[in-house]
């Protein structure tokens, strides 16, 4: 399995997460619903039960995207999303937190490292498990197939009269059910589906008196006027999909059993005897073997000793109430209108974020300027400011501002590496005067302060920067503290973030462990993964002896500041370094990482 079909199982596999999640919550639902209604007849609570079936063939996704569809064009500026949107969405949608952020710390970047392999192994397994299913049923029906072949049509005799007689007393009947008599020993079964035919085993008729007959005939009757081969076939296809899934099984076994209780109730209900109904469901067992399929309907489902306690109780059974009407029409409208409604609210997750993105107005001034080249180095510095809403940015390239606006390293994206490092900017900006208060006021409530929601921006405004993100494996290095502990000291103060990148130096004020992850991200060649679990802001100065191949990832970068001193040969590498200096460890592993797929971008124009 290539490593790029990774990311499309994990995918899938999340998906598959959300919607069986989904579909649970609809089940029990479903579940409450029917013990609401016990006291009335089977057939609504089929109905209900074959609702939470062909959920596990809708996900909810789907509504929400037809509201997301129908949603009209947001022209609002900033526009928030609403906060029940995101909590439902969270809850809605549990497996897929790990897709929706780019990061380099462990607690989002990603998933278990052996999980998205296993996803191709558990593929695997679902193919062989739904082949087997398949199979099997495959089996039963050529049993049946080829009884049907060796029956002959049954146009006259006592029960070809009895039949044609229960037909023409309902009206629904549109056309004669064909009657073969069959020499198998299966139960008197209903077959197909658009063109029913009764199978009726050869010799049976011998045991049974004429109402015995008729109370069979009728109840076979009623399997077709509900169209329960229809119904009973859509489930199997569930269930040979879902196979794996032990709740699909479960909503079979209730299907049959309320199905089956459905029509010994409309059996009753057209005035058989409840004994002598009884007698022939028992008569019925005694010679016949039960039907090898669901969708093909007999007398003899469901659990038989529950169904002859139901049939001898003459026990009351109400119809739909006003309160019990209104109860379903509610549940039906609130399971359709949720999700629309979301849609409606918001549209698809990347399309409100690439619009919020577009038309957010976070920099009331923004000046970018290609960077003056002295004495072939270029000067390198970024630094954003809460006391005058002033960021800025010297000798950046649009590689190093996605970086950091996303917190990714350079081998998590995935793009136009030579557009994103052929120029160095210098980025003078100035927030708007409401957003800087509404940070300053996050500050005093004791928030952080967000700059990659405003470097986001900058870079949706100036570079039109579109994206989104893809699992893949990769070498990479986990970020540990050392078993003697951190070295690295708390900032005394976040309020501005001051870094100092060069040829074997590295010193910020206020960074996060991030930072120091990405920059070594840079220098190593490959992605160091943050798994310290050292929260808040740090101070470190790391100096160490660069090698050639760092310093040609730098220079390629634009980072390469001042030439480099005279290479001391005693001077710790940076590995060591880290682990001397910082009292942290570089540990190599292949890790499975979020890249960041650029879809476009451009250079802005000079202002």
């Amino acid at each position: 399995m290539s490593q790029s079909s990774l990311p499309i199982l994990w995918n899938l596999a999340s998906g598959l997460g959300n919607h069986l999640w989904q579909s649970t919550v609809v089940a029990l639902v479903i579940g409450l619903l029917t013990l609401a209604l016990r006291q009335n007849h089977a057939r609504t609570r089929h109905a209900l039960w074959m609702a939470a079936s062909l959920k596990f063939l809708v996900p909810f996704s789907l509504l929400v995207s037809l509201g997301s569809f129908l949603a009209p064009a947001r022209h609002s500026s900033g526009a928030a999303t609403p906060a029940i949107y995101v909590a439902v969405e969270q809850v809605s949608q549990p497996f897929t937190t790990v897709a929706t952020h780019v990061t380099s710390s462990s607690a989002s970047t990603a998933v278990s490292p052996s999980l998205p392999h296993l996803v191709p192994v558990l593929a695997a397994v679902w193919l062989c498990g739904f082949i087997a299913i398949i199979l099997v049923w495959l089996i039963r029906w050529r049993k049946i197939s080829a009884a049907m072949r060796e029956s002959v049509p049954l146009l006259e005799g006592r029960e070809v009269t009895a039949l044609r007689r229960i037909e023409r007393d309902d009206d629904r009947s549109s056309k004669p059910i064909a009657l073969l008599l069959s020499q198998s020993s299966l139960e008197p079964g209903i077959f197909g589906i658009a063109r029913p035919t009764l199978i009726w085993p050869e010799g049976m008729s011998e045991h049974l008196d004429d109402s015995h007959l008729e109370a069979i005939l009728a109840h076979e009757v009623w399997h077709v006027r509900r169209r329960d081969n229809l119904f009973a076939a859509l489930h199997m296809i569930i269930e040979a999909v879902f196979w794996f899934y032990p709740l699909v099984w479960w909503i079979g076994t209730r299907l049959i059993e309320e199905r089956e209780r459905a029509c010994d109730e409309a059996v009753l209900g057209a005035g058989s005897e409840r004994q002598v109904y009884a007698e022939s469901i028992l008569k019925v067992c005694e010679f016949c073997l039960g039907s090898p399929l669901p969708c093909v309907s007999g007398v003899t489902g469901a659990d038989l000793k529950k169904r002859m306690v139901r049939i001898m109780s003459n026990r009351m059974l109400y119809k739909l109430d006003f309160a019990r009407k209104i109860l379903l029409s509610v549940a039906a409208t609130l399971a359709i209108a949720i999700p629309v409604t979301f849609g409606l609210m918001n549209p698809a997750p990347s399309q409100a974020q690439s619009d919020a993105a577009a038309n957010a107005t976070t920099f009331s001034t923004v000046s970018i300027k290609a960077s003056a080249v002295e004495n072939g180095n270029i000067q390198t510095r970024m630094m954003f400011s809460l006391r005058d809403g002033s960021f800025v940015a010297d000798g950046v390239t649009l590689q190093r501002l996605i970086e950091t606006a996303y917190h990714v390293q350079e081998s998590q994206i995935s793009g136009p590496h030579d557009l994103l490092n052929k120029t160095n900017y210098d980025i003078q900006a100035k927030l708007d005067p409401s957003v800087v208060a509404a940070t300053q006021q996050q500050k005093q409530d004791g928030k952080s302060f967000d700059d990659q929601a405003l470097l986001k921006s900058l870079l949706a405004n100036q570079f039109k920067l579109v994206t989104h993100t893809e699992v893949q494996s990769q070498p990479a290095y986990d970020l540990v503290v050392d078993e003697n502990g951190s070295k690295l000291e708390s900032a005394s103060s976040a309020e501005n973030h001051m870094f100092r990148l060069g040829p074997g130096s590295l010193a910020a004020n206020g960074a996060p462990v991030e930072f120091l992850a990405q920059q070594l991200s840079v220098r190593l060649g490959r992605t160091v993964v943050d798994k310290t679990g050292l929260k808040g802001a740090y101070s470190f100065n790391l100096q160490w002896t660069p090698d050639a191949s760092e310093l040609e990832r730098l220079k390629q970068a634009g980072d390469l500041l001042p030439a480099p001193p005279a290479s001391d040969s005693n001077g710790p590498s940076l590995t060591d370094a880290v682990q001397q200096q910082l009292g942290l460890k570089l540990v190599p592993r292949t890790e499975p990482v979020q890249v960041l797929v650029i879809d476009h971008v451009q250079e802005p124009a000079e202002n």
